[in-house]
């Protein structure tokens, strides 16, 4: 365990390991254009495609929301067998540029906590925190610049990204509209996509666009791990300003967050707790 004057050489995504995944993976880099090429207009369903539009449309309007996840990922050992770990992810946020984040489970409890300025890494339970100042992003800016400057990835994170140019529905090499159904008693149309390394899981919300559920199918591993969430959104009530704020308690220590470029050394920490 680390001192309280501890510089963490490792990256802040050990602060925010666990359950959570990336929402929708077409963020990631678009295919090669001959491999997009090979996509036909059957295996690139227009509805499905429009469906993606509609959803990141409202997901552009919402200025204020809530949201829990029960999210389910599955871990694999070296030996090939899966291990299913649980946990609930909460978001509080408002537009542009507030946020709240917290992940949840029996081994470990982090927060991340933005309000415009000052981006806050809380882990309650080993009772240290790492600030950085002067951030000065927007939402969709801070996904970004936290993934590639401290190695944080926070889990659905491209709800954020989806509907701009950094979601490019390029990466879709199939696209189908699965059917109509019920979830959680509210109206639903199930899709599915296809790209490069993974296959992916929509429920969407009917009444307003929104995602409702996801699962995403990693291919890059021979077991082809899943992840799971089911989403529950709040879009009326207020997130009150204090959900931004953070003070530390009197026990709780400061350390540094070190960017990845400059990381070199993992302290003997454990970050299971």
């Amino acid at each position: 365990m680390p001192t309280p004057a501890t510089t963490l050489g490792y990256t802040a995504c050990l602060l925010l390991a666990g359950v959570g995944a990336t929402a929708f993976p077409v963020s990631a880099a678009p295919p090669a254009p001959a491999a997009a090429a090979t996509a036909t207009g059957q295996e690139r369903d227009p509805q499905a495609l429009a469906a993606l539009d509609r959803m990141g449309a409202a997901l552009r309007a919402l200025d204020h929301f809530s949201l829990v996840s029960d999210a389910s990922t599955e871990v694999v050992l070296e030996d090939g067998q899966k291990i299913e770990l649980d946990g609930v992810v909460t978001y509080k946020v408002k537009r542009p540029d507030q946020l709240f984040l917290e992940l949840r489970s029996d081994r470990q409890l982090r927060q991340l906590i933005y309000d415009g300025d000052r981006l806050t890494l809380y882990s309650p339970r080993l009772k240290y925190y790492a600030q950085v100042e002067d951030v000065g992003a927007t939402l969709g800016e801070l996904v970004e610049a936290a993934a590639n400057r401290y190695g944080i990835e926070m889990p659905l994170a491209d709800m954020f990204l989806w509907g701009t140019d950094k979601a490019p529905k390029t990466a879709i090499r199939g696209a189908l509209h699965v059917g109509g159904g019920t979830l959680d008693g509210e109206s639903i149309e199930q899709y599915a996509f296809k790209q490069d390394g993974v296959d992916w899981q929509v429920w969407i919300s009917s009444a307003t666009s929104l995602p409702k559920k996801l699962v995403i199918n990693s291919l890059d591993d021979p077991a082809q791990p899943q992840y799971r969430a089911r989403l529950r959104w709040d879009t009326r009530a207020p997130v009150p300003a204090s959900a931004f704020q953070f003070t530390p308690a009197a026990d709780v220590a400061r350390i540094k967050l070190v960017p990845v470029e400059v990381a070199a050394v993992v302290p003997d920490a454990d970050p299971e707790n």
